[in-house]
């Protein structure tokens, strides 16, 4: 059994180590996407209204194991005061003298954010001594840690694993509506079931295309990833995106879903460009006809085509539950969105559930202007979700269970 926060007892007074995902985008130190901070301002209102003294932790991007002002946690600590609407005591250092003065100066109620933990190499180390030494000096930092950074529940890492080991832990109420959410989806899903998947690369979602192809009705697949779907179809797909290495393990999950009565939704045309930009020529062709139009065999698969959209969007419309989990195209061009966008749109309109599954799938709903609220569930998580919708276990919650 998860042990959750409802299990913690009294923490009044208590120091809380609450480890969130707080790894949001950043462009020359200004937030681009605020919605991982704003997921996490439940679990942090409720331990403060409970009189916890809150230490914040987080990772930020790649910064390879030292300090870099470039991935500085300081602007995420100011969104969270607004958020909040009190002070946040920010500290340049994770568990050096920074951290120490930050939490000595805590009254309950307070929050307190350390600097990204990534700045210390230890955090992500393959060597467990290594992680244990660094979740050792976090510990001392406070009593009771509460893992409610769901985005990286699939990594063994100090603040996530080891950590949870030295002292009280729970699961914030983030955490357990993602694992709700995601139960829903694996137990008993009201059907039709459609699983939507796009993104880059087709093998990052094999195993989710394994696991759920016996559990779903429908499978729906746009994106980089449907060019190596298309090759093993026997198309030509010009430069795009393509795995020749998966073309083989593709043309057998297709012949699964087959037997298994899976309907198997693929794109009918394609947004061809001449190249990687938002400014490049592009066309809408046929499937059939991707490197034979004038701008010749050379071109790049940018977007599904407004009548694949159009597909796309009545498979998912006529659904009673919908997972979604990458782009359909390159949504940052306007030139390219409009499958993104036409699925998105769709996914609103569900009469059930539609779970809108992390990563770039959430970058993208949020940058086209859609609102949160419009679907029923966005997950914080998106490697951490497809993790589990494969079917793996994930330290971050293992170490959680009784």
């Amino acid at each position: 059994m998860l042990r959750t926060l409802d299990h913690a007892g009294d923490l009044r007074s208590k120091r809380v180590i609450l480890r969130c995902d707080l790894n949001v985008p950043l462009s020359d130190g200004v937030i681009q996407d605020d919605g991982r901070i704003r997921a996490s301002v439940p679990t942090i209102k409720r331990l403060v209204e409970a009189g916890a003294r809150v230490i914040v932790c987080s990772h930020l991007g790649r910064p390879d194991g030292e300090p870099n002002p470039k991935y500085s946690l300081a602007p995420v600590a100011e969104r969270l005061e607004q958020l909040l609407g009190q002070p946040v005591v920010f500290a340049n250092d994770t568990i050096g003298v920074q951290a120490t003065a930050a939490v000595k100066m805590l009254e309950d109620g307070g929050v307190a954010l350390i600097e990204n933990l990534r700045f210390n190499a230890a955090e992500t180390s393959k060597d467990a001594s290594e992680r244990s030494e660094f979740a050792q000096g976090l510990a001392e930092l406070g009593e009771v840690l509460v893992s409610d950074g769901f985005g990286v529940v699939h990594r063994k890492q100090a603040s996530v694993f080891e950590l949870a080991e030295l002292v009280p832990s729970f699961a914030g109420d983030l955490i357990a509506s993602e694992l709700g959410v995601l139960e829903r989806l694996t137990t008993n899903p009201a059907r039709p079931y459609t699983v939507v998947l796009g993104g880059s690369k087709v093998s990052d979602k094999l195993g989710v295309i394994e696991n759920l192809l016996p559990k779903v009705n429908r499978l729906v697949i746009g994106g980089g990833m449907v060019f190596t779907v298309l090759k093993a179809k026997g198309y030509a797909v010009g430069k795009s995106l393509l795995e020749i290495d998966q073309v083989e393990t593709v043309a057998n999950f297709l012949n699964q879903a087959e037997q298994l009565g899976v309907e198997v939704v693929l794109p009918t045309d394609i947004v061809i460009a001449s190249g990687f930009s938002k400014d490049a020529e592009y066309r809408v062709v046929p499937v059939s006809e991707i490197e034979s139009s004038d701008l010749g065999a050379e071109v790049m698969g940018l977007d599904i085509g407004p009548d694949s959209a159009a597909a796309f969007a009545s498979a998912v419309s006529e659904s009673k539950t919908v997972f979604w989990n990458g782009p359909m195209g390159v949504f940052e061009f306007p030139n390219f969105a409009n499958g993104t966008k036409v699925l998105a749109q769709a996914l609103t309109e569900v009469d059930g559930l539609s779970v809108v599954g992390g990563g770039d799938s959430a970058s993208a709903v949020r940058a086209l202007g859609f609102a949160e609220s419009a679907f029923g569930h966005i997950s914080t998580g998106g490697g951490a979700s497809l993790e589990y919708l494969e079917g793996k276990t994930l330290p971050g919650l293992e170490v959680l269970n009784d």
